[in-house]
Formats: structure tokens, C-alpha cells, sequence
């Protein structure tokens, strides 16, 4: 399925910049926006890549974690265990997000799922709660491990 252009600016840059945010607190990493900002675009220019190829749905985001998980065991220099960890958490918390919020808003809005699949305006603006929501609970956990080591 295509991305359109807008879509991809507007939310799947945000949204695996914050899906990277999350994976590197989890991972431990230091968090450099301007590594972060270019892992986000990278990783969103793959999703748009893959969703030009015919195949199910599910698999780009078994390939978008795989190609995370590389980012990551080469940024913590060969921890695999942590690298798997932190990618999976933060697909994970995707998931739960982003059906949460959909679920959310289509009970108090009355949307449908035909309207958030044709309208790319709601799409984008409903799908920018969960983006928020990811980049949340990456500064949250940031802080727990800050505050654990202090």
C-alpha cells in the first residue's frame, strides 16, 4: 500500500522518530537529536519503500524491526539481547498506541474505519496522538533510568 507524500512528512517521519526515541532510551543509548531525526527519516524512507512492494499487510513492520534492530545492535556495539529488547518494545508500545488511539477516537468522533483509511487529513491528525504518546513514554522511561542511576 502507498504512502502518500503528505503522509509520510506529516506522520511517518514523526512516528518512527518516535518509535527510535523509545528504542534508544530502552536501549540506553544517548539520546542525539540530530542522530535520532536521521535514523527516523531513514527508517520512515524504508517504510515507504516497502509499502510499494505487493505483499501482506504486517510484513513491513516485521521488516521495519528487523532493520531497527540492526540500527541498534550497531549504536550498543553487538548487544543483541538489549538491541531485540529495545526493538520490540518500541513496536510494542506502537501497537498498543496507536490501536488504543484509533479505538479512541473513533468511539468519541464516530469515525469509521473506511473514513480514517480515505481521509488523509484525520488519518494524519488522529495518528499524531499516538506519536505523541510514544515520544511520552520515551522521555518517562529516560527519566526512570536517570533517576535510578542518581
Amino acid at each position: 500500500m502507498r504512502i502518500p507524500l503528505l503522509a509520510l512528512l506529516l506522520q511517518g517521519i514523526p512516528e518512527q522518530t518516535a518509535i527510535i526515541t523509545l528504542a534508544f532510551v530502552v536501549a540506553r543509548i544517548p539520546l542525539k537529536w540530530e542522530k535520532i531525526l536521521l535514523t527516523g527519516i531513514a527508517l520512515a524512507l524504508c517504510a515507504y519503500v516497502v509499502r510499494l512492494i505487493p505483499m501482506p499487510f504486517g510484513i513491513h513492520t516485521i521488516l521495519l524491526l528487523f532493520v531497527q534492530f540492526i540500527i541498534l545492535t550497531w549504536k550498543t556495539k553487538g548487544d543483541v539481547g538489549l538491541s531485540f529488547m529495545a526493538s520490540s518494545a518500541s513496536i510494542l508500545a506502537l501497537g498498543i498506541f496507536e490501536f488504543s488511539c484509533l479505538s479512541l477516537f473513533m468511539l468519541i468522533f464516530g469515525l469509521t474505519p473506511e473514513t480514517l483509511f480515505n481521509d488523509l487529513i484525520i488519518r494524519i491528525v488522529v495518528g499524531e496522538s499516538h506519536v505523541l504518546l510514544l515520544f511520552i513514554s520515551a522521555f518517562l522511561v529516560n527519566k526512570l533510568y536517570i533517576a535510578r542511576v542518581a
